[in-house]
C-alpha cells in the first residue's frame, strides 16, 4: 500500500520571526528532497483536516486551548515563552498539525495504508497539558495516541521519539497508562532537562551524552528497545520524528546521519509488520535544512519500503 503524506498550507504560514530556526522552509526542505530523490511519486498526498476541540481536550486543558485562541494576535507576534510565539496563523497551523496526526491514525487503522508521514508544523512533543514550550503549541503525537486509545479502543500503542530533545509533553500526557509504551532517546543533560527522574513504568527513556553516534543508538535500539517492543506487541506505532540529532544540526550535539534514521525506521517497520500494526510518523525537530531534507527522505523511504 502507498504511504500517506499529510500536510496543509497553513503549516507554512506559521512563523516566529526571521531569526527563528523553526521556519516554514523546513517543510520545503523535505518536499524538495522527496521530489529530487524520486520518493514523492510513491506517496499518496492528503490535506490535513483541523483537529476538533473534543480531540484536543483528551490531552490539553480547555483553559489552555481558550488561552491560545484569546492570545492569537491580529498582526505581529504574541510571545508565549522565550522561543515559542504565536502569529495570526499559528493556531490554525497547530490545529491542522494535530488534525493530520489524528486523520493519519484513522486512515492507517482503516486499512487505507500501512504507514503515514505528517509533514506538519509547529512540532508538538514539548507541548504540555496547560502550556506551550520549546516551539510546540499542541502535542500532535499525544493527541493521536489518545485518539487511538479512546476512539479506536486500542489496547497497545507504541510511541517512539528519536528527537535530540526529550519529549516531556508527550511523557506528561501518557505516563502511567499501561496501554502505552513510550521509547525515547535524547541528549542529556540538555533542554528540557527532563526524562531521567523516576519515569513511569511505561516510559523507556534512554538519555545519551553529547556526541553519541549512530553506533551507540543502534546498540540501544537492538539491545534495549526492541526486546521491550516485541513483548509489548503494538497495535499501532506512533513516531515523533525529530531529525535534530543529526551531526550537522547545531541545535544538538549528537552525531547521527541519514543512514541511522533509515536503519531505525526499518527496524520499526519490521516490528510493525510482525505485529500487524500500522505506523504514523509526525515531524518534530530538525533545523539544518539540508540534513533535515536528507534525513526525513530516508525515514519516509524506509516507511514506504522503497
Amino acid at each position: 500500500m502507498a504511504t500517506l503524506y499529510f500536510t496543509h498550507p497553513a503549516c507554512r504560514l506559521h512563523e516566529m520571526g526571521a531569526w527563528h530556526p523553526e521556519s516554514p522552509q523546513r517543510l520545503d526542505a523535505i518536499s524538495d528532497r522527496l521530489l529530487a530523490a524520486g520518493v514523492m511519486p510513491h506517496l499518496q498526498p492528503r490535506e490535513a483536516p483541523a483537529a476538533t476541540r473534543e480531540t484536543l481536550a483528551r490531552v490539553h486543558a480547555r483553559a489552555y486551548l481558550e488561552e491560545l485562541e484569546r492570545r492569537t494576535p491580529a498582526s505581529g507576534y504574541e510571545e508565549l515563552d522565550a522561543d515559542t510565539l504565536l502569529n495570526p496563523h499559528s493556531l490554525e497551523a497547530a490545529l491542522h498539525a494535530a488534525g493530520a496526526a489524528v486523520a493519519a491514525v484513522d486512515a492507517v487503522l482503516a486499512g487505507e495504508a500501512d504507514s503515514a508521514f505528517c509533514a506538519v508544523r509547529p512540532p508538538g512533543h514539548h507541548a504540555c497539558r496547560a502550556h506551550a514550550m520549546g516551539f510546540c503549541l499542541l502535542n500532535n503525537v499525544a493527541i493521536a495516541a489518545r485518539h487511538a486509545l479512546e476512539r479506536h479502543r486500542l489496547q497497545r500503542v507504541l510511541v517512539v521519539d528519536f528527537d535530540v530533545h526529550h519529549g516531556n509533553g508527550t511523557e506528561e500526557a501518557l505516563a502511567g497508562d499501561d496501554r502505552v509504551l513510550m521509547c525515547s532517546f535524547f541528549q542529556h543533560p540538555f533542554y528540557p532537562f527532563s526524562g531521567t527522574r523516576d519515569p513511569a513504568p511505561n516510559m523507556l527513556n534512554q538519555p545519551l551524552p553529547a556526541y553519541a553516534d549512530g553506533a551507540a543508538v543502534r546498540a540501544l535500539v537492538e539491545n534495549t528497545w526492541l526486546p521491550r517492543m516485541e513483548a509489548f506487541r503494538p497495535q499501532l506505532v506512533l513516531v515523533s520524528a525529530g531529525f535534530d540529532a543529526h551531526r550537522e544540526d547545531d541545535l544538538g550535539q549528537m552525531r547521527l546521519v541519514e543512514a541511522d534514521y533509515a536503519w531505525i525506521t526499518e527496524r520499526l517497520a519490521a516490528l510493525a509488520a510482525r505485529h500487524g500494526a500500522g505506523i504514523v510518523s509526525c515531524l518534530e525537530g530538525g533545523y539544518n535544512l539540508s540534513a533535515l531534507g536528507r534525513s526525513a527522505t530516508e525515514h519516509i523511504r524506509a516507511l514506504a519500503g522503497i
